[in-house]
C-alpha cells in the first residue's frame, strides 16, 4: 500500500513555477487542466503510471512556507539546492546530513513554497 498517492503545490504563476521545477529536478511537467485548475504534472517515478504530483493553480491554491512539506529525492542535494539558488529559490534549511549519510535541505520555491531535498547514500 502506498499512503500517499499524489501531491498539489499551490502555485500563482504556473509559468515560473514549470521553470523553476523543470530546471531543479531536471524534469518535464506536462501541462493540464484537471477540473477546471491549470496544473503542470511531475512524471511518475518509474516512468509508467499516474502522476506522483503537480504544480496546481487556481483559487483554493495558496503558496505557503508554512504548510506541508514535499521532499523530493535528488542524487545530489547541494548540486539541485545549487541550481535552486541560481533560479532565485532562498535556502531555508542547508544540506544537513541525517542518518546512514542521508542528506536534507529545505529551500523556498518561486512561489513561496517551501519545498524539501532528500539524497540518500
Amino acid at each position: 500500500m502506498r499512503l500517499v498517492a499524489y501531491f498539489e503545490i499551490p502555485v500563482t504563476d504556473l509559468d515560473r513555477a514549470v521553470a523553476f521545477y523543470e530546471g531543479l529536478l531536471g524534469v518535464r511537467l506536462e501541462r493540464a487542466v484537471v477540473d477546471g485548475h491549470p496544473m503542470a504534472l511531475f512524471p511518475p517515478a518509474d516512468g509508467v503510471g499516474l502522476a506522483t504530483g503537480a504544480l496546481a493553480a487556481g483559487e483554493s491554491y495558496v503558496p505557503s512556507v508554512d504548510g506541508t512539506r514535499v521532499y523530493f529525492e535528488v542524487d545530489d542535494v547541494p548540486e539541485v539546492l545549487a541550481r535552486g539558488v541560481a533560479a532565485g529559490a532562498r535556502v531555508l534549511y542547508p544540506p544537513t546530513s541525517v542518518g546512514e549519510g542521508d542528506q536534507v535541505a529545505e529551500l523556498e520555491d518561486c512561489e513561496g513554497n517551501r519545498i524539501a531535498l532528500l539524497s540518500h547514500a
